[in-house]
C-alpha cells in the first residue's frame, strides 16, 4: 500500500463496537439445555404423577383386601374372643402395605403388626411423601369386647416410586450431560467458519484487504464469506484507484509547480535580456518614439530622470525603431499591474498593427475593471501574444480578434480568434511547445485552457483564469 494512502484511510477513525454478552455458541447450547431440562421436568413430572396413581390404587386394593380377609377370618375365631383373634395375627405376621392393630375395650393394644422388613431402615424424603401420598385408608372391625384396625401403610411404595424416580433422573442427568456435549460440538463445529469470517473483517480492519476465504461449509456461511470476499475486492480495488488518484495529482501538481517554475524562470530571463538590452542600447532604444511618446504619457510629472530618458530616447528614434519597439514589449509587457492588463493588451495590438500592416487586430474588453493579479495578468498577456503571433504566421488569415471579459466575479475570460485555416488533423499537427507551455502556465493558476475551431472558421484559442493568484 502507498505510504500517503495508507495515511488517508487510517486518518479516519473507525468506532468498533465493544464485544459483550454472551456468545453465539453458548447461546444455542443454553437454548438447548433449557429445552432439554423443559423436557426432563415434563417427564419427571408424568413420573411422579403416575407414581402417586400407582401407590393410591396399590394401597387401596392392599388394605381393601387385608381387611375383607379379616373379616371373614373374624367370624370363625369370635368365638375364641380376642386371644384367638391375638393367637391369629400373631401367626399371620405383617401383611404388606397394612398397619394391623388390636385394642380392647380398655384401650389397651394387644397387638400390632410388626416393622416392614423390605427396604428396611429407609425411606423416601417428606416432600416426596407427602406429594404422593394417597388419602389415609383405615378400616375397624369390631368383634366381642376387641376393635380391630387395619391401617393402609403405602411408605414403601412411596419408596419404591423414589427410587424409580432417582434412577429416572440419573438417567436423564446422564442423557443431558450427552446431548448438551453433543451439541456444545455440532454448534461449535457449525460456527467455526463465522469464526473465520471474524478474523478476516479483522484483519481487514488492521487495514489487509488482500485476505480472501475458503469456501465454507453450510450455506449461510459461505454466503457470508463469498460477500466478505465482495467486500475486501472492492475496498482493494477503491484503494488501487485512491493511490492511482493520488499518484496522478501528486505529478500533477508537481507538473504544474515545475512548469511555474519554469515560467517564472523564462520571465526571470525574459526580463534580464530586456533590461540588458535596454542598459546597452539605451540610447538606441530611447529613439522609438511611440514607446516615447507612451511613456512620457504614464510618467508622473515630477519623474525628472525619467523624462531626462525620453528626452534621450526622442534624440535616437532614427535608430533600432522596429526593431527595438516590437521586441522589448515581447519580452516583458511594460504595463502589466493591478489594473494594467486591458492597457498592456491594447499596445500589444498596436504594435502587431504596425508590424503587420497587412492584419486587422482589434481588442475587445468587457467588464474588467477589477483589479487582476500580477501572475493571472502575465498569464493572460502571454496566451494573446501567443495567439496572435501564432493566427499570423500558420493561419493565412487576415483578421484576428482578441477579446478580454470578466466571467462571474473571481474569473476572466481570454479568447483570440482568427479567421484563417484553422486547426490541421490530429496527426498533422506540430508539437509546439509555446501553446503546451501556455496550457501547462494556465492549469497553474487553476484556470482552463482550449485551441478549437472559431466561430470565424479559424482558430480559437480560449483561456479561463483566476483575477487572483490562487493561494500556494
Amino acid at each position: 500500500m502507498h505510504p500517503a494512502a495508507a495515511a488517508a484511510v487510517s486518518a479516519a477513525p473507525v468506532a468498533v463496537p465493544e464485544s459483550r454478552g454472551l456468545s453465539l455458541r453458548l447461546r444455542l447450547n443454553l437454548i438447548v439445555v433449557a429445552v432439554v431440562l423443559v423436557f426432563l421436568a415434563s417427564l419427571l413430572w408424568l413420573r411422579i404423577e403416575a407414581t402417586r396413581a400407582s401407590v393410591s390404587e396399590e394401597i387401596v386394593a392392599s388394605n381393601r383386601i387385608a381387611t375383607q380377609l379379616l373379616e371373614r377370618v373374624s367370624w370363625i375365631i369370635a368365638s375364641g374372643g380376642p386371644p384367638a383373634m391375638l393367637s391369629f395375627l400373631r401367626e399371620l405376621g405383617r401383611v404388606r402395605a397394612n398397619d394391623i392393630m388390636l385394642v380392647d375395650d380398655s384401650g389397651r393394644t394387644l397387638y400390632r403388626s410388626p416393622p416392614p422388613t423390605y427396604k428396611q431402615g429407609r425411606s423416601a424424603p417428606q416432600w416426596f411423601s407427602t406429594l404422593v401420598a394417597p388419602p389415609v385408608q383405615r378400616q375397624v372391625i369390631v368383634f366381642g369386647d376387641a376393635r380391630l384396625t387395619v391401617e393402609a401403610d403405602p411408605s414403601r411404595s412411596i419408596l419404591d416410586g423414589w427410587d424409580e424416580l432417582q434412577q429416572l433422573a440419573l438417567i436423564a442427568g446422564l442423557e443431558l450431560i450427552v446431548v448438551n456435549a453433543i451439541v456444545f460440538w455440532a454448534v461449535g463445529r457449525t460456527l467455526r467458519p463465522f469464526g473465520m469470517i471474524i478474523a478476516s473483517l479483522d484483519r481487514m480492519q488492521a487495514g489487509d484487504y488482500g485476505v480472501r476465504l475458503p469456501s465454507l461449509a453450510g450455506r449461510e456461511a459461505s454466503l457470508i464469506g463469498a460477500s466478505v470476499n465482495r467486500l475486501g475486492e472492492a475496498i482493494e480495488a477503491n484503494l488501487q484507484q485512491r493511490i492511482v488518484a493520488h499518484e496522478t495529482e501528486r505529478r500533477l501538481a508537481e507538473s504544474r509547480e515545475w512548469a511555474q517554475r519554469v515560467e517564472e524562470h523564462l520571465e526571470s530571463e525574459r526580463r534580464e535580456i530586456a533590461a540588458e538590452l535596454h542598459d546597452e542600447l539605451g540610447q538606441s532604444v530611447t529613439a522609438i518614439r511611440a514607446l516615447a511618446r507612451s511613456l512620457d504619457g504614464r510618467l508622473p510629472f515630477d519623474d525628472t530622470l525619467g523624462r531626462d530618458a525620453v528626452r534621450l530616447i526622442e534624440s535616437e528614434a532614427v535608430r533600432l525603431y522596429d526593431a527595438m519597439h516590437g521586441m522589448i514589449p515581447r519580452l516583458t509587457p511594460l504595463d502589466l499591474g493591478p489594473l494594467g492588463l486591458p492597457d498592456a493588451l491594447h499596445d500589444l495590438v498596436l504594435a502587431m498593427g504596425r508590424l503587420h500592416p497587412g492584419i486587422q487586430v482589434t481588442l475587445q474588453v468587457r467588464d474588467m475593471d477589477a483589479p487582476v493579479a500580477a501572475a493571472p495578468a502575465l498569464a493572460a498577456y502571454r496566451v494573446a501574444q501567443e495567439g496572435i503571433t501564432n493566427a499570423i504566421r500558420h493561419s493565412g488569415g487576415r483578421c484576428i480578434v482578441l477579446q478580454l471579459a470578466r466571467t462571474g466575479s473571481d474569473h476572466m475570460t481570454l479568447t483570440v480568434d482568427d479567421d484563417g485555416c484553422g486547426l490541421p488533423s490530429p496527426e498533422q499537427r506540430p508539437a509546439r511547445f509555446g501553446l503546451t507551455g501556455l496550457r501547462q502556465r494556465v492549469l497553474a493558476l487553476g484556470g482552463t485552457f482550449d485551441c478549437v475551431r472559431g466561430p470565424l472558421h479559424g482558430t480559437r484559442l480560449s483561456a479561463v483564469l483566476p483575477l487572483q493568484a490562487p493561494s500556494p
